[in-house]
């Protein structure tokens, strides 16, 4: 029977709609009209960013533009070419005409390097997020420095300095000046002026006008690199700086709709926020918008509650750029053995529904990356996707669980935090010495621990916390010599039939030897029977390939295969 002709193209990718949630605004290119050359030149800031690269001597420039930006490119890349090249010859002028050893400050050899051009390269596609400065792309091209364009959410990169353009968007001040006097009528209201970073240059003209008609209480936000701030990425009041819960006195008034994650962190934080939407039609005043966030705090809550009672927490990293983002993986590993339960950690690039669909023994997936892209409200994933600061609230029980509504995404806090506390002995330490009477009472202790309840199930489940009770049974084992081979074997366990590694219950190895209908080629943790020979085990872990597509490294071999 001859197949039926495709009706169109077959789908080669994930859907749009499925694709992890960037938390930037999107834009219609069709909509923006085509910059003119001093527009370009000022949208782009050609002259600062030549400036800087010239001043720090950087050689290899990665351009970095959002979806929508990726039109401007080629004319930024031209403009940038350019003015790096009349720096260069008006560098060699200034060298020919003296005959003195330095230069403004810069030696012969500096002038002598001038010779060498830069190099341009346009970053047509991130790895994450457009919010985040992409260091693994930059890394492919061996870019000295990364020149940021768009809105940012300014988390601090790990191993590449940045140009942060962030292209100034138009506003009407007399539309945002009249919506701001019917939204506060009182002129000693202690107001905070924000705006989206695109936005942000209009705020210290507002606050003037606003000031010159008799407004008080107005404070002007400014950039800061600093996501843990009270106001993320922006300057505080003095008296905030003193006390955190003086924000609670202000109100705010922000300029276009904020990332999801901002708003919840503001709405936690300050008395009320009000927004001025940027996308209304021209020619009419928009009213601010009351932001209400009590309904999603509400729902966050449901929802880490309800992972109380997971077993296998998956951990999502999206992003290779954040700084410490290595730290926060080890903390989360951390609090989630200590709670007794089991993590997997998965780096899938751009994450959508579809790529986590496939662990389906994952029963909820924590995301560590830019603060702004951390917050999931999407229905399409299958398991509930939450923050490291929820998931310490969700590993708590259910008589230590304290919710006060706020609510924070940036993980360097959680780091500060577990930075000021006091360090308590861990629990290798505390057992050194002890015996197997008292092993045996810890495995009793746990053994006879009530179930908990389900709430996601409607019923009561007794392993929630499969890796409890397992480091006293891995002492006892080792002092019977045991450990060697429990390490190579999957067993099960006789009164719960559970899949054990090492003596420690493995969630992962039940999930596979019960419910896979496919487990792979050969599984590494099967011991050779009676009458089957060592090399009938799984292949031994060997240090694989590192480094980039074009050059990779072998082990401790350096050289370039």
């Amino acid at each position: 029977m001859a197949a039926s002709p495709l009706a169109g193209a077959p789908v080669l990718s994930t859907p749009d709609t499925h694709i992890f949630e960037d938390p930037t605004p999107p834009i219609d290119v069709s909509t923006l009209p085509r910059l003119s050359d001093e527009q370009l030149a000022l949208t782009y800031e050609i002259a600062r960013t030549v400036a800087e690269i010239r001043t720090r001597r950087w050689k290899r420039i990665a351009l970095q533009f959002p979806d929508h930006m990726l039109v401007d490119a080629p004319r930024v890349f031209e403009a940038l070419r350019q003015g790096l090249k009349h720096s260069r010859l008006q560098r060699r002028k200034a060298t020919s005409n003296t005959e003195e050893p330095s230069i403004n400050g810069h030696s012969v050899d500096d002038a002598a390097q001038d010779k060498v051009a830069e190099k341009l390269f346009i970053l047509a596609d991130t790895s994450y997020g457009a919010c985040c400065v992409d260091e693994v792309a930059a890394e492919h091209v061996d870019a000295d420095v990364v020149v940021h364009y768009g809105r940012s959410c300014l988390s601090p990169t790990a191993r590449l300095p940045v140009i942060y353009v962030f292209t100034t968007r138009p506003l009407s001040l007399d539309a945002v000046l009249e919506t701001f006097r019917q939204t506060y009528l009182e002129r000693e209201q202690k107001i905070i002026l924000m705006a989206d970073i695109p936005y942000s240059s209009h705020i210290p003209g507002l606050a003037e006008k606003l000031r010159g008609e008799g407004y008080t209480g107005i404070f002007t936000t400014s950039i800061v690199h600093n996501p843990s701030s009270p106001l993320p990425n922006r300057a505080v009041p003095a008296d905030v700086v003193e006390s955190k819960d003086a924000l609670r006195e202000y109100q705010l008034f922000h300029i276009s709709e904020p990332p999801p994650s901002l708003l919840l962190t503001l709405s936690s934080r300050v008395g009320a926020i009000h927004i001025f939407p940027t996308d209304g039609a021209s020619g009419e005043i928009p009213k601010a918008l009351l932001a209400s966030s009590a309904m999603t705090l509400r729902r966050r809550y449901a929802l880490l509650t309800s992972l109380s009672t997971v077993s296998v927490f998956g951990i999502l990293i999206n992003t290779l750029s954040v700084k410490n983002y290595m730290h926060m993986l080890d903390h989360v590993k951390q609090e989630i053995a200590a709670a007794g339960k089991k993590s997997y950690t998965f780096v899938v690039g751009k994450v959508n529904a579809a790529k986590v669909a496939n662990f389906s023994e994952v029963g909820g997936w924590v995301v560590i990356g830019c603060w702004e892209s951390s917050l999931m409200e999407s229905k399409d994933f299958w398991k509930p996707v939450i923050t490291p600061f929820e998931l310490s609230l969700a590993l708590k029980g259910d008589t230590e669980r304290i919710w006060t509504g706020e609510w924070s995404s940036d993980f360097q806090a959680l780091l500060e935090q577990k930075a000021a506390q006091p360090e308590a002995p861990s629990d290798g330490e505390q057992k050194v010495g002890s015996d197997d009477v008292e092993a045996e009472d810890f495995d009793s202790e746990e053994e006879s621990a009530p179930p908990e309840f389900d709430l996601r199930m409607g019923h009561y489940v007794s392993h929630s916390r499969p890796m409890r009770a397992s480091n006293a049974t891995n002492q006892k084992q080792t002092g019977q010599g045991e450990a060697a081979s429990a390490k190579q074997s999957l067993v099960k366990r006789a009164n719960g039939d559970l899949a054990k590694i090492g003596g420690v219950v493995s969630p992962g190895a039940e999930y596979l030897r019960s419910q896979r209908t496919w487990q792979g080629l050969g599984s590494d943790f099967e011991a050779p029977g009676e009458g089957e020979s060592a090399d009938t085990a799984g292949a031994p872990v060997e240090i694989g390939r590192s480094g980039i597509a074009r050059g990779y490294v072998v082990g401790d071999d350096r050289s370039e295969r």
